[in-house]
């Protein structure tokens, strides 16, 4: 028996030798594909962003948008009901709206013509920016309770800096960055700027510095975090440029920054700050917005009712979507339901009183059932201001949206109502407590 085990496994061991010749042809073909093998590299090890001191690590640097996951969310927003807020310039209200059901919660009454609605660094507060009426209204966004309003001069629009150290406010008409405590607004730096109307930012990969656009100069300005201060500013190269929202890429290597005047978005390299190029999306480009899976940012081009696509991979613009009855899409805060239902999804009407979704549309008890753009007396926009906001009635100008909780970093949403020249530029001076008649007799 000893013998015959011997015996097989010697023809096995020579049959494994002939399979062995036969794959390979000969020994030297062995040794050049297991070679081969050896010599594939390993994936490069990505490195560590150093980020501005304090803020969060960056979860991959390739990514600075890895932790707006779909249900990565922080623990801090758990027990936080799921809300859409839309700001109302003219009817001075923030409109609250049940994403699940699509009807309205709540209307409340805020300062005057809030612009945007932010969330606090620390997810805690929702802040409600009243432009005209100088003043931050609170919201908690567990209990959907506004508290009392903190004077806060010209607040356009409010950031937070990475690190949660400062709240940064953009004051459009004071020409001001204004870094504030991020808790009490108490105001810890004043930058001026001398570009007009400083609008929408975005912070770079590493946090450490910023871009802002400024709309009425049609000039972009680069601010250094840490040190509070201008570093770079430059005029875009288009007559008459209004340049608006702002972006990072997930890679953190360029910023797109959307312009409803040259109708489409700059491509600018943020490191070197050096002229931009124009990629054109649509008629009145406006908001910009990156989506769950970072893949793509959805570009709202307001002046012709549609919403284009843009591939980070590609370089380029893949789709293009056509809101129902055209529409006015404005700014918001992108969520996983762009993704899931298509085109329009949550998308403020900037002069209707709807937020567009595809199958639905979440409209104001009293809204007619279909609703267009519409021009009044002859006078292009929105029709004039309804300061006394009953129940009932329709709030004026929706131009913007925050989800809560929908994405587990601070973003901004909404814009703000019309183009404004700043105070120092319109025509005519005020004498004696009145506006004093410009030329050609009109009253400014």
């Amino acid at each position: 028996m000893h013998r015959h085990l011997v015996k097989s496994a010697l023809v096995a061991g020579a049959a494994l030798t002939v399979l062995s010749a036969c794959g390979t042809g000969s020994g030297e073909r062995t040794s050049e594909a297991r070679g081969t093998k050896a010599a594939v590299p390993a994936p490069p090890e990505k490195k560590p962003v150093k980020g501005l001191p304090g803020m969060p690590p960056v979860l991959d640097p390739e990514d600075v948008y890895a932790a707006d996951r779909p249900n990565k969310l922080s623990p801090v927003v758990k027990d936080f009901p799921s809300r859409v807020y839309v700001p109302n310039t003219e009817s001075d209200t923030v409109t609250v709206i049940d994403p699940k059901t699509y009807e309205v919660t709540d209307t409340i009454r805020v300062g005057r013509q809030p612009q945007h609605v932010v969330p606090s660094w620390d997810l805690k507060t929702l802040w409600v920016n009243n432009n005209r009426g100088h003043t931050l209204t609170p919201i908690d966004p567990k209990t959907g309770r506004a508290g009392k309003d903190v004077e806060v001069h010209d607040p356009y629009n409010l950031y937070f800096t990475p690190n949660g150290r400062y709240a940064v406010v953009m004051a459009s008409l004071d020409r001001e960055l204004v870094f504030r405590d991020p808790h009490t607004m108490k105001v810890k730096k004043t930058v001026p700027v001398s570009c007009y109307g400083v609008n929408h930012a975005d912070f770079s990969l590493d946090g450490r510095y910023f871009i802002v656009s400024c709309e009425f100069s049609g000039e972009l300005l680069k601010v250094d975090t840490e040190k509070m201060e201008v570093v770079g500013q430059q005029r875009l190269p288009f007559e008459g440029a209004m340049p608006q929202d702002v972006k990072v890429s997930p890679d953190g290597r360029r910023f797109y920054i959307a312009d409803m005047m040259a109708h489409g978005m700059w491509v600018l390299d943020g490191d070197t700050f050096t002229e931009p190029a124009l990629m054109p999306t649509g008629k009145g480009c406006h908001g910009l917005y990156v989506g769950r899976d970072s893949r793509e940012m959805y570009v709202t081009n307001r002046g012709e009712g549609t919403i284009s696509v843009f591939d980070f991979t590609q370089g380029r613009l893949t789709k293009k979507w056509k809101l129902p009855d055209g529409g006015s899409p404005d700014t918001d805060a992108a969520d996983d339901r762009v993704q899931r239902r298509g085109p329009g999804a949550g998308r403020p009407g900037r002069f209707v009183p709807v937020v567009h979704e595809p199958a639905r549309i979440a409209r104001h008890p009293g809204t007619a059932a279909r609703h267009r753009p519409r021009h009044t007396g002859g006078r292009r926009g929105p029709p004039r201001p309804d300061r006394r906001h009953r129940p009932g009635r329709r709030p004026r100008t929706p131009h913007g949206r925050l989800q809560r909780p929908d994405r587990p970093l601070p973003r901004t949403a909404g814009h703000r109502q019309r183009p404004r020249p700043p105070a120092d530029l319109r025509r005519g001076v005020r004498l004696g407590g009145r506006r004093a008649a410009g030329p050609h007799g009109r009253i400014i």
